[in-house]
């Protein structure tokens, strides 16, 4: 794994492939079946790569101010959790939220904070050895929907998703998840894609998202 260097898009960088592997053990599916309850997936219509006669996107809102992040909130698929940052393990990779807190997800404190300028990351698991964690219903998320981040200095950010993209982990796009964005974005991601008991899942799902507007 590469080591971190000193620019925030590096820091994210340097991330991918690690939430793959930390995230997405499968254990409750496995005791499950095989997986007869999985998490929903992404269609191709909530794709970068969907239907061309969508309405465009939102337009952008302008950069928040840098404040650390308190909950997310994903109405359109009832997520309403707390956030806790996230550091590095002692092998230098992404630490995830403790899986046993099933209505917990974090934030990458090392780089962006939500709403400001530059790529955010929030990671959250699927499940856990007892069922749903916070982020089961991510893969049903649409284009279009909104994501609230509220932070610590009492604003609220608002994303707009702009697409909602699934990945191998084998050819996971790095740069395009974790590298520098020009605007305030978001990143949503966790275990999606294929399942195999040997290796529990094989991919993320990732939302894609940019700040459309805040308030108090």
């Amino acid at each position: 794994m590469r080591r971190f260097g000193n620019s925030v898009g590096t820091l994210n960088t340097a991330i991918a492939g690690v939430t793959v592997v930390a995230l997405c053990s499968g254990a409750w599916l496995l005791r499950d079946a095989g997986g007869t309850h999985a998490p929903p997936q992404p269609s191709a219509a909530q794709s970068v790569r969907g239907s061309s006669d969508r309405a465009p996107a939102p337009h952008a809102a302008a950069a928040l101010p840098p404040s650390p992040p308190d909950r997310i909130r994903i109405p359109s698929i009832r997520v309403d959790a707390p956030l806790t940052g996230l550091g590095l393990t002692a092998r230098g990779s992404l630490d995830v939220p403790p899986p046993e807190q099933r209505n917990l997800a974090g934030w990458y404190e090392a780089g962006t904070t939500p709403g400001e300028r530059g790529t955010a990351i929030v990671a959250g698991h699927v499940d856990n050895a007892d069922g749903p964690a916070v982020f089961y219903a991510l893969g049903a998320l649409k284009r279009g929907s909104t994501i609230e981040v509220e932070r610590r200095d009492g604003s609220t950010a608002v994303f707009t998703v702009d697409a909602v993209e699934v990945y191998d982990a084998r050819n996971f796009p790095d740069e395009l998840v974790y590298g520098t964005a020009a605007g305030p974005e978001l990143r949503v991601i966790t275990c999606g894609g294929g399942y195999s008991e040997k290796t529990g899942y094989q991919g993320n799902v990732v939302v894609f998202a940019h700040l459309t507007g805040s308030h108090a």
